[in-house]
């Protein structure tokens, strides 16, 4: 009888998630009247706002990603190897993104780095571009943070240091050559939400006034009637595309790492 009510629940939440995709798909494939056909999918690619916001989108995620690996990378190592008691609060800061909306967070950006400030970033196009990473990043926060945490949980990182600095390593190479080559699968799962929040985000890209994908979609869902379901399809299916590689990288990550 439980089994039964397991797959029951199962079936409805499938059904839950799965009808409103296969509706939204069905009816990007309806702009030809009368029959099924890619013409949305079709003007979408052919359109060069797509191109342009998505690229730039990648771009920042790109961006995003490194910034992200080499703040939280050393920050997790130290925790763990000698601030163990500041766990739980650098745990707690790390999940503050999840209840402060980004639209908060981003107009403390704009009131901080307006051009009257002391560091008028919002005053030139790379300065937002560094502040939109910032706020990416502060918004991937939680997710990296644990990720690497995980990674370093499965290594003995006491030993590996210890071996390092006896034979010279210093802190630079002992991070960069001995721990985060370890880490590398729980970077890559961390890499990978972070690039599907970047491509999804809407509020802080369209507040900064960024050339983003997020904006674009909203912007194409406001006047067209078909291409934004196309546009949609195409942006899920991106991100179960890396929804997919972290599974596959959290298989591998369960299979024994040897120490570098």
């Amino acid at each position: 009888m439980k089994r039964l009510w397991a797959w029951a629940a199962l079936i409805v939440g499938l059904l839950y998630f799965i009808l409103p995709l296969l509706g939204m798909t069905n009816f990007s494939l309806k702009m030809r009247r009368g029959e099924y056909s890619f013409d949305a999918y079709a003007k979408v690619f052919a359109d060069s706002r797509f191109h342009e916001t998505f690229t730039y989108s990648v771009w920042m995620a790109l961006l995003t990603i490194v910034f992200g690996i080499v703040l939280v990378v050393p920050t997790a190592y130290w925790v763990r190897l000698k601030l163990p008691f500041l766990r739980p609060y650098v745990e707690f800061i790390t999940l503050l993104p999840l209840v402060i909306p980004a639209i908060v967070t981003v107009f403390g950006y704009i009131r901080l780095y307006n051009t009257s400030s002391w560091l008028p970033l919002t005053g030139s196009s790379i300065g937002t571009d560094v502040l939109l990473m910032f706020g990416y990043a502060t918004l991937s926060l939680p997710y990296m943070y644990r990720a690497v945490d995980t990674g370093l949980r499965s290594i003995d990182i006491k030993t590996l240091t210890e071996a390092a600095q006896s034979l010279g390593a210093g802190w630079a190479t002992i991070i960069g050559r001995i721990i985060l080559p370890n880490v590398t699968v729980a970077v890559m799962s961390g890499a990978f939400v972070t690039f599907a929040i970047v491509l999804g985000e809407f509020t802080m890209a369209a507040l900064l006034n960024k050339p983003a994908f997020g904006p674009y979609m909203q912007l194409l869902g406001a006047n067209r009637a078909y291409e934004p379901a196309a546009l949609a399809v195409i942006a899920f299916t991106i991100t179960w595309a890396c929804l997919g590689l972290m599974q596959l990288i959290s298989r591998l990550q369960k299979t024994p790492q040897t120490p570098v």
